[in-house]
């Protein structure tokens, strides 16, 4: 039996995605704490610009302004990106909530 998250990913990236300009502290199971560049982000997940030694299916822990600490699997990787989907999906308010923090400027911010 292998470790790692078992992964049966539906498309969901057809969702709003934020751009942002967020580092974080991430925990990774193995390698431990991971500073990881979040730069764009959406109610499913996100996506980091360095991505150090992770693989698909890696399970990572961050914390994030209002939502807090959730849980996120690694769907994809490329060159130094990853992609990252939520272990459950932030709600509408909470998410705005949190762009709005992540993003101060008005101008970056989506309609919605």
């Amino acid at each position: 039996m292998g470790y790692g998250a078992q992964l049966s990913v539906t498309d969901l990236r057809r969702s709003s995605r934020h751009p942002v300009d967020y580092p974080v502290i991430a925990e990774h199971r193995v390698a431990g704490d991971m500073k990881l560049h979040v730069c764009n982000i959406s109610a499913h997940g996100f996506m980091v610009d360095n991505a150090p030694e992770l693989a698909r299916g890696d399970r990572l822990i961050v914390r994030l302004p209002v939502v807090g600490r959730i849980e996120a699997y690694c769907i994809w990787t490329t060159d130094d990106r990853a992609g990252f989907q939520f272990e459950r999906i932030i709600r509408v308010d909470v998410f705005m909530a949190m762009i709005r923090e992540l993003q101060p400027n008005p101008k970056l911010r989506r309609r919605g």
